[in-house]
């Protein structure tokens, strides 16, 4: 038996619902990430499959563990009470048993999907609140791959709902008006795909192009801003322009059947590349093309400019995750046609021509228009202190980690990333004009220069 008809065979009740289900497109149920790829299968679009554990499954386990007070006294608590609380509820999801009237079936479904695929599973979140329009929390919630021991599993679920309420997450929510208290956590349990190549894809970009990002192994590489991926190019009728290779110095690659004690969780582990694929291609030109035609799909699917995830193994391609794209706004400084009116009220101030006299460095445009600012060059996650409103960060990795500095920002620079990671996603939800993938920035951008950054073009420029 397939995984596919496994999942088809699975009754869809209060807690399990199966992606192949009708009531898999309820967004209140399953949350938005759940119910687009239950919407892109509808549209016979490549997909894992698997099942959901319903946001129902998470306030009844709420409830079970007494916790409904604490949620509900949260609202009005002060920030210190609010830091209590959020660490009680947080603890308690991630350290107590699942009750037995959820654990029965979700552990039935995954015996089930096990069986079926013969493949570990990835275990993800899929909040009520993520991948929405404004709001897509890009990389602020938890993910687990390669899982196939039952316990890890568990342990990955209560990982999961308890992610609501850590300190990156509520900080996020804070900064967009929402609150832990007033939704709730669905999670997505899907067979892994061992993916050859991984990466993302816009379906439009600020030049009217479909863009992909490509590197080996699995997409957490990319999606964590740890290597420089592939940059692929196509114009929005599907016909190539560019595959310009990146630098992929190491994969991410599952260690399922390897030894070694892996039960704790998460079974993928960085593995260093050959030195000819480091610069090598990762789809020939063939591949792209049909990738690109999938992205239009996708987009048509959703009825909105998407931004998605992929993964290609022996089979072909299947699609992670869709999410909605923001609008690309055009750059004063790439020529896109606009005024130079309209360019400063929908790009920040232009660039004045003394920029173009200034040295410059190129790399993956990950953000929306153009910024100026003080270059605060940080080597260490405790340097991020030194930075004002309105400074230009210039880091190595630029992870979802750093996405609570933003708000504060007028651009970043980072050496490793590309357009399609999560804290260019995260840039895009809030116009910080990002440049990632550019070489030896921290050594050759001087810390406290005048910095430029084109978020569209991919040039960041500075006074000398």
């Amino acid at each position: 038996m397939s995984a596919s008809s496994a999942t088809r065979s699975m009754p869809a009740d209060r807690f399990i619902v199966p992606l192949q289900a009708p009531c898999a497109n309820d967004e209140s149920r399953v949350g938005p990430k759940a119910a687009n790829l239950a919407a892109l299968a509808r549209a016979g679009l490549p997909t894992a499959g698997g099942f959901c554990l319903t946001a129902d499954a998470y306030l009844a386990q709420l409830t079970a563990l007494g916790l409904d007070d604490a949620v509900a006294q949260f609202a009005a608590a002060d920030p210190r009470g609010q830091r209590r609380l959020s660490v009680d509820i947080r603890l308690a999801l991630y350290e107590q048993p699942i009750v037995t009237e959820i654990l029965e079936p979700l552990r039935d479904a995954w015996h089930a999907q096990r069986a079926a695929s013969g493949k570990p599973c990835a275990v993800r979140s899929s909040a009520l609140i993520e991948d929405r329009r404004g709001a897509n929390f890009a990389g602020q919630f938890e993910s687990f791959l390669g899982i196939d021991d039952e316990g890890a599993f568990l342990t990955a679920v209560r990982a999961c709902w308890a992610a609501l309420w850590t300190t990156n997450a509520r900080r996020y929510m804070d900064n967009h008006g929402l609150s832990p208290a007033d939704t709730a956590m669905a999670v997505l349990i899907q067979p892994l795909i061992d993916a050859r190549a991984s990466g993302g894809g816009l379906s439009e970009n600020a030049e009217g192009q479909m863009l992909l990002s490509a590197a080996w192994g699995l997409g957490s590489a990319i999606a964590q801003g740890e290597v420089v991926p592939d940059r692929i190019v196509l114009t929005r009728q599907g016909f190539l322009r560019t595959n310009e290779a990146g630098r992929k110095h190491h994969a991410d690659i599952c260690r399922h059947g390897a030894n070694g004690d892996t039960s704790s969780g998460d079974r993928v582990a960085p593995q260093a590349m050959p030195r000819e694929l480091v610069e090598k291609p990762c789809l020939n030109a063939g591949q792209a093309v049909q990738l690109g035609r999938l992205l239009r799909k996708a987009e048509a699917a959703l009825g909105m400019p998407v931004e998605i995830e992929w993964a290609l193994d022996e089979t072909g391609f299947t699609l992670l995750q869709a999410r909605p794209l923001p609008l690309p706004l055009p750059s004063p400084a790439c020529g896109a046609g606009l005024g130079k009116g309209a360019a400063e009220r929908r790009a920040g101030a232009a660039p004045d021509e003394i920029w173009l006299k200034h040295p410059g460095l190129y790399g993956h445009p990950a953000g929306i228009g153009w910024g100026s600012g003080r270059a605060v060059v940080v080597n260490c996650e405790c340097e991020l202190t030194r930075i004002a409103p309105g400074d230009i960060l210039v880091t190595r990795v630029a992870g979802p980690a750093l996405g609570h500095v933003l708000p504060r920002v007028a651009g970043v620079v980072a050496e490793r990333g590309g357009s399609t990671s999560h804290l260019a996603s995260l840039a895009r939800e809030r116009g910080i004009p990002m440049v990632l993938g550019v070489h030896e920035a921290t050594r050759k951008i001087p810390d406290g220069a005048q910095v430029a950054v084109d978020g569209v073009t991919g040039i960041v420029r500075w006074m000398a």
